[in-house]
């Protein structure tokens, strides 16, 4: 017969029982926490130390060590681990310099990487810490370093791109740019009468650099049942980079295209003849574009001279080209008849780019600008 205890009887609440049993019945609750509260329960039934550790397969020890935490601080404490393990030893000042040298760049430390990883930033402190005043962090591991800067937080092995403001009139050009985009919007909501001068606005820019590029092995159409992708060789051969030179009209979606070895004055002129040629001699061109050296050079000043009042510049600000519609053209064109294109010359990429472009003119969209905050809060 199990010897009686002298230990007092445990008083639950209504609520400290019912979670209890919640948790007894529980088979998503940590088994900790489950087994603590049968150790509870049943001793509340009257239950002996012995007889507790024969139901539920445990020592004697681990029943007598959560009954006796429940007579002592409560059911919330009994249920509950006690904080175990010796006192941090990196000091806040510690964390301070491994936050603040994890704000530097790995070359300025004399090392060949652009930016830290949490291995080479783990080493490098365990090399420089105690010359530094820092011993604690003599043998820290990259887990260690790893909850320091997810603390602070620091992500020093990521980069997040953003665009600087190097144009003093930076506002005052994004205000002009915005009020044309606006104009256009209203006028497609409701047209000018009839008689009045007509203008339009077209978004113009260049995408240097695509390359006409040739497969040095034929590709492989999809099987079904062996691969589902075009098969297609690691290799190929350059023949050569070529630049669109675009101006998207913004009334009605069409693309006034040109495709240039190069995008000299000589080919930006060529763009301004055709859009001369394309619309009728009484409209008013207004030509939202950047700041590149063609836009504005001899050459082209000395064609618009020829062409009195027919071309409007409006500039974007410098390096401020996401404010021209016309990227989102070519953002178009790279997802579309540029994306994995591959040619047997030169000749055969500026074909089917311009074929690509009349695509797009057969179905033309319109691309419209939204967010106008910056004239609202001018306003």
């Amino acid at each position: 017969m199990a010897k009686p205890t002298n230990r007092v009887a445990l008083v639950l609440s209504p609520e400290e029982e019912e979670h209890l049993k919640t948790l007894a019945a529980s088979r998503t609750a940590p088994l900790r926490e489950v087994q603590r509260s049968k150790i509870l329960l049943s001793y509340r039934a009257g239950q002996s130390f012995s007889e507790i550790s024969r139901t539920l397969g445990i020592s004697r020890r681990i029943v007598y060590k959560h009954v006796d935490r429940a007579l002592a601080a409560g059911v919330a404490v009994a249920l509950c681990d006690r904080p175990h393990g010796s006192e941090p030893t990196i000091t806040p000042e510690a964390k301070a310099w491994v936050l603040a040298l994890a704000c530097t760049k790995p070359k300025d430390q004399g090392q060949a990487a652009e930016l830290w990883t949490r291995s080479a930033l783990a080493k490098h402190i365990r090399l420089e810490a105690k010359a530094a005043g820092h011993p604690s962090l003599a043998h820290a591991a990259k887990s260690t370093i790893h909850h320091i800067l997810r603390a602070a937080p620091l992500r020093p092995h990521k980069i997040k791109y953003y665009l600087e403001r190097r144009d003093p009139d930076f506002d005052r050009k994004m205000k002009e740019v915005l009020i044309v985009y606006r104009e256009v919007g209203e006028l497609l909501k409701q047209p000018p009468p009839a008689g009045t001068p007509r203008m339009v606005a077209v978004s113009v820019d260049e995408k240097p650099g695509v390359q006409a590029l040739a497969t040095t092995s034929p590709d492989l159409p999809p099987v079904p049942g062996k691969h589902p992708e075009v098969g297609r060789d690691y290799e190929y051969k350059r023949l050569g980079t070529a630049s669109i030179l675009a101006a998207l009209d913004l009334q009605d979606g069409h693309v006034t295209a040109r495709v240039e070895r190069r995008h000299r004055s000589a080919e930006f002129v060529g763009l301004l003849q055709d859009l001369d040629e394309y619309y009728p001699p009484e409209v008013t061109i207004r030509v939202i574009l950047d700041n590149h050296s063609a836009h504005i050079s001899k050459e082209t000043m000395a064609y618009l001279a020829t062409r009195p009042n027919r071309f409007v510049y409006i500039h974007t600000p410098k390096h401020g080209s996401w404010l021209n519609l016309v990227e989102t053209l070519f953002g178009k064109m790279a997802r579309t008849f540029l994306r994995g294109m591959r040619v047997e010359s030169w000749d055969e990429m500026k074909a089917r780019i311009l074929r690509g472009i009349a695509e797009i003119n057969e179905s033309p969209v319109v691309h419209r600008w939204s967010n106008f905050t910056a004239l609202e809060n001018a306003a």
